[in-house]
């Protein structure tokens, strides 16, 4: 199975996340010729479905992609789709982060409710295709915490567990989080792929 992501740490944290499965597992540097498609704008389940079709059409085999990204109540929802895209392709995670604490200065910490949501695709060479999506509600915090973690993970506080995810081990933040909610479907799909 071939991880359809760019991102490293993405890629590190869905390798462990579908550790056990019957499959061997490599990200897209044991394919260098294979590019992904841009992110459209209109749906996490759209843009991850292109990037796995694109990956199982290069390569032939199994391919699994994420899209996901924070969804802000105080900023209508933004920078949802567009989150790994938020200011601009050149900025870094402290940098997105940054602007959007920006955004967000006066907005009381009652309204700065937010959700990351994260759709898993799934597509096969024989044809066969599937969506799961996982989601967690949290707050963000006015200040980064935490060295842990990558994007918003440092201003993502999850009340639960009194921390942001870049504050808790791995391990505490897969069982939670997001990604680590709709992995937890992924596998189940592809355990009755495996036969």
């Amino acid at each position: 199975m071939v991880l359809a992501t760019a991102n490293r740490a993405k890629g590190r944290e869905l390798a462990a996340l579908l550790a056990g499965l019957p499959y061997r597992i490599q990200d897209l540097s044991a394919y260098p010729g294979v590019e992904l498609p841009p992110e459209g704008e209109s749906s996490y389940a759209e843009n991850a479905l292109g990037k796995a079709r694109a990956v199982t059409a290069a390569t032939g085999a199994l391919a699994l992609a994420d899209d996901s990204g924070i969804e802000v109540d105080a900023l209508g929802g933004r920078p949802g789709v567009r989150s790994a895209r938020y200011g601009g392709p050149d900025l870094t995670d402290p940098e997105r982060n940054a602007l959007m604490l920006r955004e967000l200065e006066g907005v009381p910490a009652a309204r700065r409710t937010a959700r990351y949501r994260a759709v898993i695709a799934m597509t096969a060479p024989d044809g066969r295709e599937a969506t799961v999506e996982g989601s967690v509600e949290g707050m963000l915090l006015d200040a980064p915490r935490g060295q842990g973690g990558f994007g918003y993970d440092p201003i993502f506080y999850y009340p639960p567990l009194g921390a942001t995810f870049a504050e808790i081990p791995a391990e505490a933040k897969h069982a939670v989080s997001h990604r680590g909610r709709a992995v937890a479907l992924a596998r189940e799909v592809l355990r009755g792929w495996a036969g």
